[in-house]
């Protein structure tokens, strides 16, 4: 025991004696595999011998693969007809990341390393990757806010996306227990400001406070703007990137009281929008004005066939001037028809018998209802 003392005491100012310190201490766990590449280094072969080893199997794996990044499996060992043979890089590697977060790897060594695309955290490495995918991505698409199903070239972008808007609202909230004092807790899984303004770098508005799909139509309907359109105003005329602008835009004017005052201000002062009049608006529909177009649909459907025993997938054509205030806003074929469900309208009805008013009901048996 006195031995082990001696040597984890005369190496300190050895730059990996750190490490070696505390595989010496029995008390600690040890890896077995670290451990085998510690008695490699200390006893079977000297420190930078060792070293030269594990750069020439570096080197050699790169070669083979053809990986431009030092990703090696914890486990890899160099197979017999490679030189070194039977070295075991995914060891080596990871004791370097760790000397080298220590501060204990040598700036030569490091810079030996880069060369050959050392991986020093693979959290970091993932991170680039999605920062790559996400790039192509705008350049494409004129935005970073993609669906969160969105895959570009086999990347799940619009997944990696989600996530990171939801490392950097945890940030966000970090930040705000903090500056009220309050314990902000464990950062783990925030956003660390290098990586926001990455994302700001593509895209300022990558992560808006409101939904993403709204901010995502908004910004369609800017590019449509700029390159030249007008505000889309009617559905189905301008559909981008799977999004009906016309119909959101109604959707905006109709709903503008549920806005965010900071929603409403874009949509006026960027887009040029503003709330529907009453006169804009659809009339709705009550429940009365549907029930008569649809009894008027029976009607119509009995004094031509003699009988009510529609079958379920029968649509029966009313014309406008019959169909009363339920025809508002309903689709108007190019004869003046409003298309009616009647088969689907009786069959549900049957199912509601019981919920009828008696004069409902009265009319239906009129007509020949079969319960």
């Amino acid at each position: 025991m006195d031995d082990v003392e001696d040597l984890s005491s005369s190496e300190s100012a050895d730059p990996v004696s750190a490490g070696a310190r505390e595989l010496l201490k029995f008390s600690s766990p040890r890896d077995p595999a670290q451990l085998a590449c510690f008695v490699r280094l200390r006893v079977l072969e000297p420190e930078g011998e060792y070293w030269r080893r594990g750069i020439e199997a570096a080197a050699r794996y790169v070669k083979e693969t053809g990986a431009k990044q030092l990703r090696v499996a914890y486990g890899f060992v160099t197979p017999e007809d490679w030189s070194p043979a039977a070295f075991p890089l995914g060891v080596w590697l990871k004791t370097q990341r760790q000397a080298n977060k220590a501060g204990r790897l040598d700036g030569e060594r490091v810079a030996e390393l880069d060369v050959l695309g050392m991986v020093w955290s693979h959290q970091d490495l993932a991170f680039e990757e999605g920062l790559a995918a996400a790039r192509e991505w705008a350049v494409e698409h004129g935005h970073f806010l993609p669906p969160v199903g969105a895959v570009w070239n086999g990347y799940p972008v619009g997944n990696w996306a989600k996530a990171q808007r939801a490392a950097k609202k945890l940030a966000d909230e970090l930040e705000a227990r903090r500056e009220a004092g309050e314990p902000a807790g464990s950062a783990a899984g925030a956003l660390p400001q290098s990586r926001r303004t990455a994302l700001e770098e593509i895209d300022p508005e990558w992560c808006p406070a409101w939904d993403i799909a709204w901010q995502r139509a908004f910004r369609l309907v800017r590019i449509h703007i700029r390159n030249g359109g007008s505000v889309p105003t009617e559905p189905g005329r301008v559909v981008v990137q799977g999004e009906d602008l016309g119909r959101w835009v109604q959707a905006q004017r109709y709903g503008w009281d549920q806005l965010l005052t900071a929603q409403a201000w874009l949509l006026g002062h960027v887009l040029g929008l503003e709330a529907a009049g009453e006169d804009e608006r659809p009339v709705k529909r009550t429940q009365d004005d549907k029930w008569m177009l649809n009894l008027t649909a029976a009607r119509q459907y009995r004094a031509r066939e003699g009988h009510l025993n529609v079958p379920r997938k029968h649509v029966e054509e009313v014309p406008v001037g019959l169909a009363g205030p339920a025809a508002t806003g309903r689709e108007i074929t190019p004869e003046d028809t409003v298309p009616v469900a009647l088969g689907m309208w009786i069959t549900n009805t049957r199912r509601r018998a019981a919920g009828l008013t008696d004069q409902r009901r009265a009319a239906l048996d009129h007509l020949g209802m079969r319960w």
